[in-house]
């Protein structure tokens, strides 16, 4: 099994979970890499995924957060994905019609279209991340026809949620990736 990390807008700082997870449980683990971090361009972000899916030799799950949810969603709406890709944990997409989304620095991730999405995912989301309302997750997980989770007052679930490891994240990869038929014993 090799998970597939795809961070949001800068990537994703050494203290932020998805980092941790990387290095500290996540074996193996692949990160995209754009060359776009800093101001995304959605055709960037997915030609650095379909890159990282080709380098991988396993199956695939997706370990997204924020903008990387939109990607990975994008990606997977756009060609048929490959057998191997197994699954996308999805954490803390942004609402791109929100006041708070920086559409300026984000110009290709505004005008998206939410489809369901043909894989198996999970929908983690917090009751107060500045950047998607509650109302805003939910109508997410429908348009993606995606189970969700709402944690309550989380933040954005990032690095300033001071959440270290996320040993709540982990318990949700595990469970979602037991109902995959996949060995958590085997990461």
């Amino acid at each position: 099994m090799t998970f597939v990390i795809i961070p949001g807008l800068n990537g994703s700082d050494t203290h932020h979970w998805q980092s941790r997870w990387e290095t500290e449980w996540l074996t193996p683990a692949a990160r995209i890499q754009p060359s776009s971090w800093s101001a995304p361009d959605l055709t960037d972000w997915s030609a650095a995924i379909t890159r990282t899916v080709e380098s991988a030799t396993d199956d695939i799950i997706f370990v997204t957060h924020s903008l990387g949810c939109h990607a990975i969603a994008h990606w997977l709406t756009h060609s048929p994905p490959p057998r191997r890709i197994r699954g996308a944990f999805l954490v803390a997409p942004p609402d791109p019609q929100a006041p708070t989304f920086p559409a300026d620095l984000l110009p290709t991730f505004t005008s998206l279209h939410a489809r369901p999405l043909p894989v198996p995912t999970l929908l983690i989301t917090s009751t107060n991340d500045p950047y998607c309302t509650p109302t805003a997750a939910t109508h997410l997980a429908q348009s993606w026809s995606t189970p969700h989770i709402p944690l309550p007052h989380q933040g954005h679930l990032n690095t300033a949620s001071n959440l270290d490891t996320w040993p709540t994240g982990r318990h949700l990869l595990t469970a979602f990736t037991a109902g995959l038929g996949i060995d958590p014993d085997k990461f």
